[in-house]
This record gives structure tokens, sequence and C-alpha cells, in this order.
């Protein structure tokens, strides 16, 4: 298995998805102007909703389940 997918399908990487989307949810609705923003704002709130409902949009480009649930156990 990869160690970047293993790593956010832990629990330290669920949280670093979450922290991060937070954070460029607030950069694109408050630091950036226009549809950059949106675009910024919306993949933000993927990337906490990938943290919070625990997938991994990166695993399926490696071979891997997009649950985490999935790829901790192997499958």
């Amino acid at each position: 298995m990869n160690p970047f997918v293993s790593f956010m399908a832990s629990t330290a990487g669920r949280i670093l998805r979450a922290v991060v989307g937070a954070v460029l949810l607030y950069v694109g609705l408050q630091m950036m102007a226009g549809v950059g923003g949106i675009v910024v704002a919306v993949i933000g709130v993927v990337m906490i909703a990938a943290g919070v409902f625990d997938f991994c949009l990166f695993a399926p480009l490696f071979g891997n389940p997009l649950s985490g649930k999935k790829i901790r156990a192997g499958k």
C-alpha cells in the first residue's frame, strides 16, 4: 500500500484534511474575490467532507478503495 494513502486514511490524515479544508474555506471566502475564491472555498468544503466522512479522493489514483475504513483494513 502506498504510504501517502495510508497516512491520509489514518486519523491524523483525516484531521489534517479537515484543518486544511477549513483554511482553504476561510481563504476562499475572506481573502480572495470572485470565481477564484469560490473555487478555493469549494475545494475546502470537499476536503472537510472527506475528512469528516472518511473517504480519500486520492486513493483510487493509486488503485485503492475510496473508503478510509477499507484502506485501513487493507482491502
